[in-house]
């Protein structure tokens, strides 16, 4: 994987650890060789993300929406800033110039961004690792949620492997680099759905 998109908070939420995190996934990534590509904010984890990867010397591709660039949240520290018109163009800016996905702590943006590359996964748009840094134990529910989607049988067998989880960065990265695509919807037939 030459770049990961990773998804994460703009907030700085009371607890240091989550922008500790961040940063630190920013130098892990620098010091293993693999560009962050991200939502282009210089606040909270988002911007705590950048300034790790940039200060350890790593590729930062920010790709941020117009309306947030007169906010003044835009990071111009990046290596590259894509200014892009929505949302949509946003995220599909996050599939183009990455090689998979890692989801670190976030509200709803984050989970925004981390369902459409499962979604997208699971109907063949792309088949790049989508990883969840499961740090801290903030995705425990939302784990265990996704554990009662396959055992209820909204998510087909096929796909419960999709999201690969870890609470540890490096287990994790090795996970997602020896990432296996499944069979997509758009290659099944009727029956197999």
């Amino acid at each position: 994987m030459n770049r990961i998109a990773v998804y994460c908070g703009s907030a700085t939420p009371a607890d240091p650890r989550y922008i500790d995190l961040a940063g630190q996934v920013g130098r892990t990534l620098a010091a293993r060789g693999i560009g962050v590509v991200y939502g282009g904010g210089r606040l909270g984890l988002m911007g705590a993300l950048a300034k790790g990867a940039l200060d350890a010397g790593g590729e930062v591709i920010g790709v941020i929406p117009e309306a947030l660039v007169g906010g003044e949240v835009a990071n111009t520290d990046c290596t590259e800033l894509h200014v892009v018109a929505n949302m949509h163009q946003r995220k599909q800016a996050f599939t183009d110039l990455s090689d998979g996905f890692l989801t670190i702590p976030g509200g709803v943006g984050t989970m925004d961004e981390l369902w459409e590359a499962v979604s997208w996964a699971q109907l063949g748009y792309h088949a790049k690792p989508v990883g969840l840094l499961n740090a801290l134990g903030f995705y425990d529910h939302l784990l265990a949620f996704n554990r009662h989607m396959i055992e209820t049988g909204f998510v087909r067998q096929a796909h419960a492997g999709i999201i690969i989880a870890g609470d540890a960065l490096d287990p994790l990265l090795d996970l997602m680099a020896g990432h296996e695509p499944h069979t997509p919807i758009f290659a099944m037939k009727a029956s197999d759905l």
